[in-house]
């Protein structure tokens, strides 16, 4: 059985979803974002269990708010 990993579920201002997804692109697509709700600001973000770490580092590093929420 492969490793899977449970997807990202976070809470940003509704204002800095595209900021995230273009944070994302910038690093190869570390993870997959797709919009959950654009005006609650939710968003899923989809890595590999190898890739998971990473993202969550850069959601750390951010200049914004970053709300870890379950889906």
């Amino acid at each position: 059985m492969k490793d899977t990993i449970k997807p990202i579920c976070i809470q940003v201002e509704p204002k800095d979803v595209n900021f995230v997804n273009r944070i994302m692109e910038g690093y190869e697509y570390l993870g997959v974002v797709s919009t959950l709700d654009r005006k609650a600001g939710i968003l899923i973000i989809r890595a590999t269990p190898d890739t998971a770490g990473d993202v969550r580092e850069i959601l750390a590093h951010l200049p914004i708010e970053v709300q870890y929420i379950e889906a």
